[in-house]
C-alpha cells in the first residue's frame, strides 16, 4: 500500500510554529467544521458565481410572466453591492469588468423597476457602450436577449432541434459535447426553434445598451477560434439558417419530441437537470413555450428546483449556479480525519454512510454511450444527479471511505473504484463526467463562444484518480497507473506547474499532482518533480501565504503578482510542498505561520477571492467551504508530519 512519504533526508525546521497556537488552531477549526454538519451527516456550503447567475432568474420570472417581486428586489441589492468601479459587473471578485455579464447585470436591474438614470445604472451603461454594445456580448447573452425581443434571432447561432435526430456517425451528436453543454443545448434546441418571445409584464427593454439599432446590426457571429474551419462554419450557419424554412415540419416535432423525452428524463427531482442553474431554467422556459401549465407537475418540479439555488438573506440574495453537498461533505471528512478524527467517530461515522447512500449503481448515465460495459458506480456532485456523476468526487469519496474503514465499505470503494477504472480516457486521463471527450473540431461552431463545449482530460481530475488508485493498493506498475503517470509527465508545464481545470489555477493541478505522485510512490527527487516543487516556492508572498489570481486563464495574464494570498490557496501550496517533501522547509513553515495568524471566523478562515473556476475566462466561483477545511487539513498534514508520524494511513490526497 502506498503510503505517505516526508522525505527524510530533509531537515526538520529551526523553528516550528508554537505547538501549543498549532493545536489550538486546528482543535477549533475542526470544532467549528463538525459544527456545522447536518443532522444526516452531511456538509453543504455556499457556492457563489458571478451576477449573470442572479440576473438569469430575473430573466427566467420575467420570461415566465411569474414574478417574485419581494426576492428580485433582494437580488438587486445584490447586484448594485457586486458593481464594479469600472461601472460594469466581473467574473471575480476583484475583477475586471465582463461585458456579458454587465449586459445582464444592467437589463435584470432595469426588469426589476431600477431608474435608468441612476448614478450606477448609467457608469453601467457607459461601460457597456465603451465596450461595444450589448450586440458584442457572448451567445448566451444574446439568446436571451433574443427572448425578450431585443435582438433578432439572426443574432444567435443556429441550433435546430432538429440536431436531436442526427445519426452517431454525424459531425454533431450530443454525446460529443460536455454534459453540462448537452443539458443546457436541448432546451435551447426548442427555444430557438420556436423562437418564443417573453411575456415582459412590464415591457421593459435595453435598447439603450446598442450603438446601433439592434435590427440594423449587420454580422452578429464571429469565428470562435480564428480557424480556416471557423470561418466555414460560420458561412455554413448563414447558408443553413436560410434553408430552415425547408424542413418538414414532421421531421421538427419529432425532434421536439425526442428534446422534451431528454429533458424529461433527467429532470432530476427538486435537484434539477443536470443540478446545473442554467440547464434548468432553460428546461422551464422551453415547458413554458411548449404550453407545459403551471400546475403540471414537471414544471412544478423544474420550478423548485431553481428556486432551492436562492440563497437569501435580510437585505440581499443571489443565486448558486449549483450545489456542492457531496463535494463539500468529501472534503470535510478528510480534513477532519486528518485533524485526528477516527472512523468510528459519530461524525465521522455519519458522513460516510450519508455518501454510501448517494453512490450511483443502478443508473446508467450518458456516461455509458462511450462505456456501455462499465457498471455505474460513481457519485454525483450535488444531492442528486444520477446521470452524470463525477469522477473528481467520486476519487475523493472512495479515499474517504477507506481512510475511515476499508473494510466497512468494501462495497462502496469496490464499485467506486470499478467505475473510475472504466473511465479512463484513451490518453491516461480522466476527465470530469464523460470518457474521451475531446472532439476538438467542435469548438469551431459559431455556439462554441465560451470555449467551454468539451469535457476533456485534466491534470487534476487525473491527479486525483491516481491518488485514489494508489491509496487502495494500486501499483505504478499498473497498467491505469502507469498510463496515468505519463499523461500527467506529459501535461506539465515548462516552468514546472500543473494547469488547473477546476481550481484557479496552476497552484491547485501542482498540488492535485505532486500529492498523487508521492501517494504512488513516485521518486519525489526527481527533476520534474523538484522543479514543480521550485515552482511553488517561488510563488510565495512576502506574508507568507499564496495566491493565484483568476486572471491567469488568460495566457497574458499567466505569471501576474496575485492581489493577495488566500487562505485556500495556501493551502494547497503547502500540501503540495509536503508532499514534495518540504516539510522542513523555510516555505512551508512561514506558509504555516501565515495560515496560524490569517483572520478568520471560528473555523472558517475570511476569504472573499474566488478559489475555483467553471468554465476558464468566462465562468468563475467562490467555494465558501474552501477557506473552512483546506486550511485546517494543510494544518493538521503538518503537525502530523512534524511530530513524529511521517507515514501515517495511506493518503492519496
Amino acid at each position: 500500500m502506498a503510503q505517505w512519504r516526508s522525505n527524510a533526508a530533509l531537515a526538520e525546521p529551526d523553528v516550528l510554529p508554537t505547538r501549543d497556537l498549532l493545536d489550538q488552531t486546528i482543535a477549533e477549526a475542526a470544532a467549528w467544521l463538525a459544527g456545522r454538519q447536518a443532522a444526516d451527516g452531511h456538509w453543504v456550503f455556499e457556492l457563489e458565481a458571478d451576477a449573470t447567475i442572479p440576473a438569469e432568474y430575473i430573466f427566467v420570472n420575467h420570461f415566465l410572466g411569474d414574478l417574485n417581486p419581494a426576492i428580485e428586489q433582494k437580488i438587486a441589492n445584490y447586484l448594485r453591492r457586486t458593481q464594479g468601479q469600472d461601472g460594469g459587473w466581473p467574473l471575480f471578485f476583484d475583477g475586471e469588468a465582463d461585458l456579458s455579464a454587465s449586459v445582464k447585470a444592467y437589463y435584470a436591474l432595469k426588469l426589476v423597476g431600477e431608474d435608468p438614470e441612476a448614478p450606477h445604472m448609467i457608469r453601467a451603461r457607459d461601460y457597456v457602450l465603451a465596450n461595444g454594445g450589448a450586440a458584442s456580448s457572448s451567445v448566451f447573452t444574446r439568446i436571451m436577449l433574443a427572448l425578450f425581443g431585443e435582438v433578432p434571432w439572426r443574432a444567435t447561432p443556429w441550433i435546430p432541434v432538429e440536431a436531436m435526430l442526427l445519426p452517431k456517425w454525424s459531425p454533431f451528436t450530443l454525446e460529443k459535447v460536455s454534459y453540462w453543454s448537452r443539458t443546457c443545448m436541448v432546451p435551447l434546441f426548442i427555444l430557438a426553434t420556436l423562437k418564443p418571445q417573453a411575456c415582459n409584464p412590464r415591457g421593459i427593454n435595453a435598447r439603450e445598451l446598442f450603438t446601433v439599432p439592434p435590427e440594423q446590426h449587420g454580422h452578429y457571429l464571429s469565428n470562435p477560434t480564428g480557424t480556416v474551419v471557423g470561418e466555414a462554419l460560420l458561412r455554413f450557419d448563414r447558408v443553413a439558417r436560410k434553408a430552415e424554412p425547408l424542413i418538414p415540419r414532421v421531421i421538427q416535432k419529432a425532434a421536439i419530441k425526442q428534446a422534451v423525452a431528454f429533458i424529461k428524463e433527467r429532470l432530476n427531482g427538486e435537484d434539477g437537470l443536470g443540478g446545473i442553474f442554467p440547464a434548468m431554467s432553460y428546461a422551464l422556459m422551453a415547458m413554458h413555450t411548449l404550453g407545459v401549465g403551471k400546475e403540471h407537475p414537471d414544471r412544478l418540479v423544474c420550478r423548485s428546483a431553481i428556486d432551492r439555488m436562492i440563497v437569501e438573506r435580510d437585505h440581499e440574495a443571489y443565486v448558486q449556479p449549483c450545489m456542492s453537498p457531496v463535494w463539500d461533505s468529501a472534503l470535510a471528512l478528510h480534513a477532519l480525519m486528518e485533524s485526528g478524527e477516527s472512523g468510528s467517530d459519530p461524525t465521522v461515522a455519519n458522513a460516510c454512510r450519508w455518501l454510501e447512500e448517494r453512490q450511483v449503481l443502478d443508473v446508467k448515465g450518458d456516461w455509458a454511450v462511450n462505456r456501455p460495459d462499465v457498471r455505474p458506480g460513481g457519485w454525483a456532485f450535488q444531492y442528486r444527479n444520477d446521470y452524470y456523476p463525477d469522477v473528481d468526487d467520486t476519487a475523493v469519496v472512495v479515499m474517504a471511505l477507506d481512510r475511515a474503514s476499508s473494510d466497512g465499505h468494501r462495497h462502496a470503494i469496490d464499485r467506486g473504484t470499478e467505475w473510475v477504472r472504466g473511465m479512463q480516457s484513451t490518453s491516461g486521463g480522466w476527465g470530469a463526467f464523460d470518457v474521451d471527450n475531446e472532439h476538438y473540431a467542435l469548438n469551431n461552431i459559431p455556439f462554441a463562444d465560451h470555449g467551454a463545449l468539451l469535457d476533456p482530460p485534466s491534470a487534476d481530475v487525473s491527479a486525483r484518480c491516481v491518488g485514489m488508485l494508489a491509496q487502495i493498493g494500486y501499483g505504478r506498475e499498473h497498467p491505469a497507473v502507469a498510463r496515468a503517470l505519463r499523461y500527467l509527465h506529459d501535461q506539465q508545464e515548462q516552468d514546472g506547474s500543473w494547469f488547473g481545470r477546476w481550481g484557479t489555477n496552476y497552484i491547485y493541478g501542482t498540488w492535485s499532482v505532486l500529492v498523487a505522485l508521492n501517494a504512488v510512490g513516485e521518486d519525489m527527487n526527481a527533476p520534474y518533480v523538484r522543479r514543480a516543487a521550485a515552482w511553488l516556492k517561488a510563488r510565495q508572498r512576502a506574508d507568507g501565504g499564496w495566491g493565484e489570481d483568476c486572471a491567469t486563464y488568460w495566457p497574458e495574464c499567466r505569471g501576474d503578482e496575485a492581489k493577495a494570498s488566500t487562505p485556500s490557496q495556501t493551502a494547497w501550496a503547502l500540501l503540495g510542498l509536503m508532499a514534495a517533501g518540504e516539510v522542513g522547509s523555510d516555505a512551508v513553515q512561514k506558509g504555516v505561520e501565515y495560515l496560524l495568524t490569517a483572520p478568520r471566523d471560528g473555523g472558517k478562515w475570511r476569504e472573499e477571492y474566488y478559489n475555483a473556476v467553471g468554465f476558464p475566462k468566462v465562468f468563475y466561483l467562490r467555494y465558501y467551504g474552501y477557506s473552512a477545511y483546506f486550511p485546517l487539513w494543510a494544518l493538521a498534514r503538518y503537525r502530523r508530519l512534524t511530530s513524529g508520524d511521517p507515514s501515517g494511513r495511506t493518503l492519496g490526497c
